[in-house]
């Protein structure tokens, strides 16, 4: 694992209780400052949150994809992320991203501009300048 220069970003790692990390995995997020959090035992929804973006990713993106190495992996992953953050419209949010990159303008009438995305695989959609 090798978060490099990322680590600070991170302050929790919520996990589940298998058997495949070990005292030596949260030794290690331990000591890049990282909180390890385990979800109650016999409670797979505890971990709704990172289940529902894992699902997202899969459904968008690489059900979609024939992923070629780990830096395609990577690469597609940072994209998606980035318009996942600052360019999907959530629900919950009221159709707005969570930390959008730009103004949100108020729908209109007017023009629409599609930008593709990782190819043509998902579209953002933006008013068109007047």
């Amino acid at each position: 694992m090798s978060l490099g220069d990322r680590a600070s970003d991170f302050r929790f790692m919520v996990r589940d209780r298998a058997g495949r990390f070990t005292a030596s995995f949260d030794t290690v997020l331990a000591d890049a400052g990282i909180d390890v959090v385990k979800i109650p035992p016999r409670c797979p929804r505890a971990n709704c949150y990172a289940e529902r973006f894992v699902g997202t990713v899969r459904r968008e993106l690489t059900d979609r994809l024939l992923i070629i190495n780990e830096h395609h992996l990577k690469s597609v992953l940072n994209r998606y992320v980035s318009h996942y953050n600052q360019r999907r419209p959530h629900q919950a949010r009221h159709h707005t991203p969570p930390r959008p990159d730009h103004p949100i303008a108020m729908p209109s009438r007017r023009s629409v501009r599609r930008r593709k995305v990782l190819g043509g695989l998902i579209n953002e959609y933006e008013p068109a300048a007047a």
